[in-house]
């Protein structure tokens, strides 16, 4: 169990904020937000479904929690929210319906009355390791959409480095 909790250590230790390399207007046309962060583990070579899977496949259990809060929350206002009982299937990976993936690229995401957002995963290999990037993309459509990222906002960001920090935990 220690050599687990100390690669998760060494993970979050190099997790950091990058400059999205992402082609955004490709992946999605007028995104008004977009993020990424990165980091890189040593063993082998992982490709970016196996990454995705590890990444967004399962949520810490507070995580968990704010998701259960959210979806509560947002009901009432017409939002999508993931089915309770969704279960990983080969057209979505955790909560997120796939829209392609290839060995170095996963790309899912949602489009929805107040936003459209994407969740790429990136995975290159420089050396004997794996540098993985969570990048995130969103395209608001309204008020509602607007108002909505701005609340969800400091929340995202601690999510996206928890959640990218999950990769080094087979």
């Amino acid at each position: 169990m220690a050599p687990l909790f100390e690669n998760k250590v060494v993970a979050a230790m190099r997790a950091h904020v990058v400059t999205p390399e992402t082609e955004t207007e490709a992946l999605l046309a007028g995104a008004q937000f977009v993020d990424a962060y990165q980091l890189e583990i040593e063993g082998p070579a992982l490709n970016a479904p196996t990454a995705a899977r590890r990444i967004l496949g399962r949520a810490p259990h507070w995580v968990s929690l704010l998701m259960a809060l959210r979806n509560r929350v947002v009901a009432p206002w017409g939002l999508k929210t993931p089915a309770p009982d969704a279960l990983e299937s080969s057209k979505q990976i955790g909560i997120f319906p796939l829209l392609s993936q290839t060995p170095d690229r996963v790309v899912l995401g949602l489009e929805d009355k107040h936003l459209d957002f994407r969740v790429v995963v990136d995975v290159s290999h420089p050396g004997n390791s794996s540098r993985v990037t969570l990048t995130t993309l969103v395209r608001t459509h309204n008020l509602l959409g607007r108002t909505y990222l701005a609340i969800i906002l400091p929340f995202h960001r601690i999510i996206a480095l928890a959640m990218l920090q999950q990769v080094s935990a087979p």
